[in-house]
């Protein structure tokens, strides 16, 4: 993997399958608020104040930053699942020393949360970026650019991993041309169309890249 610059994960239906987690958090906030339950793959990938900002909706008008944290408070109580290889990947990466980050649409308490159930710290990775580094969550490159601004990464030789549409063009919008798309949450034709060059079910196929 020496002709790697860094490799870029997201979290959430990358490293966890915590997709059930947060669409329960979903049903619960939005029957909380006695509002009709919308099509929640809008929010799949992309920050939560980001879709209130920009979809139209009975949360039109409120503050887009506050809905979010009002959503977080109803994330179950119970860690997520381990996507099949990703605490192997981790821990090989970090074994051949190419810079490792995670850069997703959470907060800074969840990505603990994830790391914690994979049983690894948060020092694991060498950076993390999260949805409160930028400005303009996924689908915008931001995040992916600041993580190889700060690893010193050259992006277009980086790999990039991410289980949505909208990751995906995220990571190819910040020059990163190998972008591997797991295929947790989104079918394998909408990954490939977003921009992956390879989709598979799960992590463990990746594993080549650090052994």
């Amino acid at each position: 993997m020496s002709d790697v610059s860094a490799l870029l994960l997201d979290l959430d239906g990358t490293l966890v399958d915590s997709e059930p987690l947060h669409r329960a958090s979903y049903v619960a906030w939005f029957a909380h608020r006695g509002w009709e339950l919308p099509d929640l793959s809008v929010f799949t990938g992309r920050r939560a104040q980001d879709v209130f900002a920009t979809t139209p909706g009975p949360w039109s008008g409120e503050d887009p930053d506050d809905l979010a944290r009002q959503v977080v408070g109803f994330v179950p109580d119970e860690p997520p699942t381990p996507v099949p290889g990703a605490r192997d990947l981790l821990v090989g990466a970090r074994a051949t020393g190419v810079p490792l980050a995670i850069v997703t649409s959470a907060g800074p308490g969840w990505v603990e949360r994830a790391l914690a159930a994979l049983d690894l710290p948060l020092d694991s990775v060498d950076l993390v970026i999260t949805a409160r580094d930028v400005v303009d969550g996924k689908p915008h490159p931001a995040g992916y650019a600041l993580a190889c601004e700060r690893l010193g990464a050259d992006p277009a030789s980086a790999v990039a991993v991410e289980d949505s549409p909208a990751g995906v063009r995220a990571a190819r919008g910040a020059g990163v041309r190998r972008v591997v798309g797991v295929a947790t949450t989104h079918a394998v034709d909408q990954l490939e169309d977003a921009g992956a060059v390879e989709v598979h079910d799960d992590l463990r196929p990746l594993l080549a890249l650090v052994r």
